[in-house]
């Protein structure tokens, strides 16, 4: 992705959705290490997850240090209160993660007290595996995140100082797109991963991972003025041919998408989504659509003819972003894998 840099694979929230394990099956020859959020995802990953690193990317309970360690797992430490309590659960030697703040104002040693942080922590028996910080606006705001890398890169040399051997990363998806130049010794890829690129103008060059599909269920004829789902919001303005689709925000398909819009594919033509979302179902106008009949596929999100719709147009309509639609698809998604 990015020269020579190693690829960590972050493979949290569900491998964004796409199923954890699964998705970390198709990577595991090419990726260097798997980031995750918890403990817990870090667990369900070890399961069918031999051999690869597991670092863990959000702060961990003091109470979870002991189980981190037994497994192996790459702690993120920001602090050296947290690097002592680890070292105490910890065998000699046991890996760790040192996160900076440069702007993200989440997990991190702020800039002007990471060496003097780090420096203490070199003394406990740990190992520094890696150093990183996080971009805020890799993707929207480049003057702010020239800014945070350019602090990163002048702090860098000072930590290598006392941890030469660690690995360095800074670049998201976002960034590796945008400033490859920078990219350290490792890249953490997650949305473009699956497909998706958080820079629209380089989407051309990634194939969407995910299809959402539903089937059609019911159709019928709605004569003019006939109002649709809760609230009354939509009225027919003429006789509508309906199909209804078993697919609702139960199941992750934004109820925000209700009246701004939104479409689903059925035999290759853009039907319109009517009225609000329901819990279970949404109807769709097929009245332009010839020969519908039930159990004809629909895709929510996905190609289907020489017509895509796709994810950012989906969580565009729904003011929210990929990310979100992709982690908010639920348990009750029946997931199928090709190969």
């Amino acid at each position: 992705m990015a020269g020579n840099a190693g690829i960590m694979a972050v493979v949290k929230a569900n491998g964004y959705g796409h199923g954890l394990n699964e998705v970390a099956a198709t990577l595991s020859n090419g990726v260097e290490i798997f980031a995750v959020a918890s403990l817990a995802e870090a667990l369900l990953l070890r399961k069918n997850e031999r051999k690869t690193p597991i670092l863990l990317l959000s702060a961990a309970l003091p109470a979870e240090y002991g189980e981190i360690a037994r497994h192996g797992f790459i702690p993120t430490i920001s602090s050296l209160r947290e690097a002592r309590l680890f070292a105490k659960k910890a065998p000699r030697r046991a890996p760790i993660h040192f996160k900076v703040d440069t702007g993200m104002g989440r997990l991190g040693a702020l800039i002007g007290q990471a060496e003097e942080t780090l420096q203490a922590i070199s003394r406990l028996s740990l190992t520094i595996h890696s150093i990183s910080t996080h971009l805020a606006s890799a993707d929207s705001d480049r003057a702010a995140t020239l800014k945070q890398l350019k602090e990163f890169e002048r702090l860098i040399p000072h930590l290598l100082a006392h941890e030469p051997k660690a690995k360095v990363h800074v670049l998201n998806s976002a960034a590796t797109m945008l400033y490859p130049e920078r990219s350290g010794d490792l890249v953490r890829a997650g949305l473009a991963l699956y497909g998706i690129s958080p820079v629209p103008r380089f989407q051309k060059l990634l194939r969407p991972v995910l299809a959402w599909k539903a089937s059609v269920t019911f159709i019928h004829d709605l004569p003019k003025g006939h109002r649709i789902s809760y609230g009354g919001t939509y009225t027919a303005p003429r006789k509508l041919t309906v199909a209804v689709l078993p697919a609702g925000y139960a199941d992750g398909y934004p109820r925000q998408l209700s009246g701004k819009g939104a479409s689903v594919l059925i035999r290759g033509k853009r039907c319109p989504v009517l009225g609000r979302v329901t819990m279970d179902q949404i109807m769709v106008d097929v009245s332009g659509v010839k020969d519908v009949k039930i159990g004809d596929v629909a895709v929510l999100v996905g190609k289907q003819g020489r017509q895509e719709i796709t994810a950012t147009e989906v969580a565009r309509k729904a003011d929210t972003i990929p990310w979100h639609l992709f982690c908010g698809i639920t348990a009750r998604v029946a997931y199928k894998y090709k190969g």
